[in-house]
């Protein structure tokens, strides 16, 4: 290996997965469309094995990196920025599990077991250094922070599908309980203490994520439309549109791999979309889902294609 590729392994960020999970939730909007569409799965199997491919290839770069610069992975995760997206690990293996759901059952039990428990881990982990280590200052807060402790409202997606519906209440609590506690100090940090730095400005779309999410989950975890989950469907579509109102000044943000973070809350609030149409059966719905699919498609094919040129003009994986 020369100095070149070994300094970009020693730089090659954890945040790398943020794409895992935007290609994968794209993979889980385009399956809701071509089924309540009778479109042929041919557009959501391409995304679903993208996404595994990219994971297999992210995870096999980090481990090297974790072999041969490990003080540079343990700065990662003690960083007070950088250690709220180790968890996109986790949550990558648990989305996964989603897409493999009614492809392999087998293997999308494996993925979300081993996601799960992970994910759990990683969330003590973080919530250990938040209450224990002093380096924390209001600067750092970001949405980003979601990421940790509101990702386990993902497990019960697939999780009623593998183990006892307590275990998926379990993570579903968890993730609930957070997201509004993390949300007013976040809010606190954006309004009063300004603007975050341009590299963490795509992070604001992670707001749309856990009201998004958190409806699906309630959904397969009680089975109807009830007026909760009418209030966290209509939270994340008034993020959305809070969000896209701003479009002028996020699309004036220079690149930076943190512009994976539009991706999976453009598709989560897609997904809500379609699942909000199929239990109620009203069309509005349905043309937001659609809407809100063409613009997460094309959102994401514009970041993928800005990353690979990014990563042929050695953009990324450099020091910062």
């Amino acid at each position: 290996m020369n100095a070149a590729t070994n300094s970009r392994l020693a730089h090659f960020p954890v945040s790398w997965f943020a794409a895992v999970m935007g290609i994968s939730g794209l993979a889980l909007a385009w399956r809701r469309a071509e089924g309540i569409l009778g479109l042929t799965d041919i557009t959501s199997l391409a995304l679903t094995f993208l996404a595994s491919a990219l994971f297999i290839a992210f995870a096999l770069i980090y481990s090297a990196k974790t072999l041969k610069h490990r003080a540079a992975v343990i700065g990662e995760w003690r960083h007070p920025i950088r250690i709220n997206f180790v968890p996109t690990v986790s949550i990558s293996l648990i989305l996964l599990s989603i897409a493999w759901l009614p492809l392999d059952r087998d293997l999308s039990f494996v993925l979300w077991a081993v996601g799960s428990v992970v994910h759990l881990g990683l969330t003590l982990f973080v919530m250990s250094q938040w209450m224990h280590r002093d380096h924390f200052q209001i600067q750092h807060l970001n949405p980003a922070w979601f990421i940790p402790v509101v990702g386990n409202i993902l497990v019960p997606i697939a999780g009623v599908e593998h183990a006892s519906i307590e275990i998926s209440w379990f993570f579903f609590s968890l993730g609930l309980l957070f997201w509004p506690v993390l949300l007013a100090v976040i809010m606190n940090r954006v309004i009063f203490h300004g603007s975050l730095p341009e590299r963490l400005m795509p992070t604001l779309f992670i707001l749309i994520a856990p009201p998004a999410v958190g409806f699906i989950s309630y959904i397969k975890l009680t089975g109807h439309m009830d007026a909760f989950a009418h209030i966290l469907y209509h939270s994340g579509l008034f993020f959305t549109l809070l969000l896209l109102t701003q479009a002028r000044q996020f699309l004036r943000v220079k690149f930076f791999l943190s512009w994976w973070a539009y991706s999976f809350p453009l598709a989560a609030i897609t997904v809500a979309s379609f699942v909000a149409f199929e239990h109620s059966g009203a069309t509005l719905f349905l043309k937001i889902g659609g809407v809100l699919l063409a613009l997460a498609s094309t959102v994401i094919l514009g970041i993928f294609l800005r990353t690979v040129t990014g990563v042929i003009r050695h953009e990324i994986c450099v020091e910062e």
